[in-house]
């Protein structure tokens, strides 16, 4: 087949938008890098370039995920704030996926950089576990290690019960920050 052509600038970007538009899973940057025959680091460059045109892309544990509105069901969100140690984090996720409900992200309000998000986006348990194993393999610390175990989550459902029962759940478990 020979060598791969390399692809350049505004080509590369429409071609990652159009994978990202057209996966209903995340794509890694790793993969984008390999199809289009260029660093992951340029990757990372164009994805900030796409944001910066708007386009509904975040960056989660399992790789960009292209954000598409579905008319048809509508999204309710909600946002909890919950308290727990880091050897917890795997039980809360999985209390609130096991619910039908998706965790958006992870927000923290850090005395010095006032509020951080990180992007978590997950919704079942292989997702939770795939988070976990990343945490575990690159020894990085949960955001919510930076305020002792305070944080908030934005959560989204397709109804309005779901997040009601994760929302119970959390309490029940302890995970909830009561009066919030």
């Amino acid at each position: 087949m020979g060598e791969q052509k390399k692809l350049l600038g505004e080509e590369r970007r429409a071609i990652i938008l159009s994978l990202l538009k057209e996966s209903s899973e995340p794509i890694t940057g790793s993969d984008l890098a390999a199809r289009a025959n260029v660093s992951r680091q340029i990757i990372v460059g164009d994805i900030t370039l796409l944001k910066a045109k708007n386009e509904p892309i975040i960056a989660t544990s399992q790789g960009y995920l292209y954000l598409k509105q579905n008319a048809q069901s509508p999204v309710y969100e909600k946002t909890v704030a919950c308290f727990h140690p880091p050897e917890k984090t795997e039980q809360e996720l999985l209390a609130i996926v096991d619910e039908g409900v998706t965790i958006k992200d992870v927000k923290i309000e850090h005395p010095v950089y006032g509020d951080l998000t990180a992007s978590i986006m997950v919704s079942n348990r292989p997702e939770v576990a795939n988070f976990m194993k990343k945490i575990r393999e690159t020894n990085a610390s949960f955001l919510s290690e930076l305020t002792g175990g305070y944080h908030l989550h934005t959560l989204t459902a397709n109804s309005k019960e779901a997040l009601e029962r994760a929302e119970q759940t959390l309490q029940k478990s302890g995970f909830l920050i009561p009066n919030a």
